[in-house]
């Protein structure tokens, strides 16, 4: 499958483009600076831009059988590139009739703010990354109305450190017992899963600890 990630330099987004490489895709890793990912495959392709240019999406997007979004901010509280970005990759989907779209936000949007302790409804979402917050609620909204064949997974805290595997997934909003933390590399491996799976086609669909 020839597939595009948008946010490819990231934390999750270098593991996921190294995992869907190890799976047999074809990728496409956009990025403003796509060189920092310091991976050769005879199967990568690297592509700089930046996702807040609606051209440099959408002709990025044009014969892509599929997109996987994992656009972060760094160290921006401000900044609105999830939910502008997003915006942009649908509308080039849209344009060029790619259904497929794998999009990653964050465990608490929406229907899934019970899963969240106290510390992070009040401290980090209701304090420190309220706009963060905010702007991933945004990107699941235009994901939900873009009429792509989409999957939102919402991953808890990154924890590096952390080994891989025995992660629940799909768990309700009434699931108390989780560490709400989780390794990037389980949710790389998570992502690529999408892209060859249905089971959560038009679903939004919590991992975690």
């Amino acid at each position: 499958m020839k597939v595009i990630v948008f946010g490819a330099t990231g934390t999750v987004g270098k593991l996921a483009t190294h995992k869907m490489l190890a799976d047999g895709h074809e990728v496409t890793a956009f990025a403003r600076s796509p060189s920092k990912l310091q991976i050769e495959h005879e199967n990568l392709t690297l592509r700089a831009g930046d996702a807040a240019s609606r051209d440099a999406v959408a002709a990025a997007v044009e014969g892509q059988d599929a997109v996987v979004i994992t656009l972060g901010a760094g160290m921006s509280r401000n900044s609105t590139i999830r939910s502008a970005g997003t915006r942009n990759v649908i509308l080039g989907m849209q344009q060029h009739g790619v259904k497929r779209l794998v999009c990653q936000s964050t465990l608490g949007a929406h229907e899934s703010w019970p899963n969240l302790n106290f510390f992070w409804k009040r401290v980090m979402f209701g304090g420190l990354l309220r706009p963060v917050f905010k702007d991933h609620e945004l990107q699941e909204e235009l994901v939900r109305v873009s009429g792509l064949d989409w999957t939102i997974v919402r991953p808890s805290a990154f924890a590096p450190a952390l080994a891989t595997g025995g992660y629940k997934e799909n768990f309700p909003a009434s699931e108390r017992s989780l560490s709400l933390k989780i390794a990037p590399s389980d949710i790389a491996g998570f992502l690529s899963r999408q892209l060859s799976e249905a089971q959560y086609l038009h679903r939004a669909v919590g991992i975690s600890n």
